[in-house]
């Protein structure tokens, strides 16, 4: 039977009864913290009375069933206890068989969002390529805000060139939401017709944000957009910061951006003071 123990609190007790049993041997409060680590190890090496005499280090390496461990992770956030780091490890160390249940945990809405957020984890810290595509599905029809689009989308990022293509075919189904989160991971990758005419477009619509869509342009080599970025580098309502990342932009694109002077500019004086 699966015991959801908050091993958090284990160590915290047992950290509380080694700083009373061994105050004097420390100089300072930050000598004792800084001893820790060491400290943390002899707690996951000592059989413990609350795991039947087994260590905590060892406790979870005793269960390799994918479905098993996955569940119990899932069941830790269900009763909102902290899930513990050995049991993630112990996740990871089983390795591929755990994939596919951490896949079959993605894919169920009903699931906890932080169990689903830590099985993004997970996958990305095992380099996985599984779920590749889901993580575009989900970038499809995202809002702005959206946590565990935002996660795949990290992963997408980690996964290199083989997410190029299959972000390139679905870009024509995805909101503007959607299509603005896959140009992050598709800037770094130039070369493409639609990837740029995407990134000049947003670029020319949100001027509120034109340092996001400039380091995109950088990004992309086409020094078609020279003329609209040092047509917006040259505006006198551009603010000193988005400045920066047009003269960034530019100066990738081989241009040379102009000379401004930001006279009472509250981004400018917030950075350097009034005092120039």
């Amino acid at each position: 039977m699966r015991k959801c123990i908050d091993f958090d609190s284990k160590f915290a007790d047992y950290t509380s009864r080694w700083m009373q049993e061994h105050a004097k041997e420390y100089r300072n409060f930050d000598a004792m913290e800084a001893d820790m680590p060491r400290v943390y190890m002899t707690f996951l090496n000592t059989p413990a009375r609350w795991l039947d005499g087994v260590t905590p280090g060892a406790y979870f390496t005793q269960f390799e069933d994918p479905k098993d461990l996955v569940d119990w992770m899932v069941e830790y956030v269900e009763k909102e206890v902290p899930v513990p780091d050995l049991l993630l490890d112990q996740i990871q160390a089983v390795g591929k068989p755990c994939e596919k249940r951490l896949v079959t945990l993605l894919k169920d809405e009903s699931a906890p969002e932080e169990a689903r957020m830590t099985a993004v984890g997970l996958l990305r810290e095992m380099e996985s390529t599984q779920p590749k595509m889901l993580y575009i599905e989900w970038q499809l029809n995202r809002e702005v805000k959206d946590e565990l689009a935002d996660n795949g989308l990290d992963s997408l990022k980690a996964m290199g060139p083989v997410v190029v293509q299959p972000m390139l075919q679905a870009m024509p189904r995805a909101n503007e939401a959607g299509q603005e989160a896959m140009l992050d991971v598709l800037a770094d990758y130039p070369g493409n017709e639609q990837v740029f005419q995407l990134a000049i477009r947003l670029f020319r619509e949100n001027k509120k944000r034109r340092a996001l869509f400039a380091s995109y342009l950088g990004k992309l080599g086409d020094d078609r957009a020279l003329p609209e970025l040092m047509e917006a580098a040259n505006d006198e309502n551009t603010g000193y910061l988005d400045f920066i990342e047009l003269r960034s932009a530019i100066e990738a694109l081989g241009g040379v951006a102009p000379e401004r002077e930001f006279e009472n500019d509250p981004e400018y004086d917030a950075l350097f003071g009034v005092d120039r």
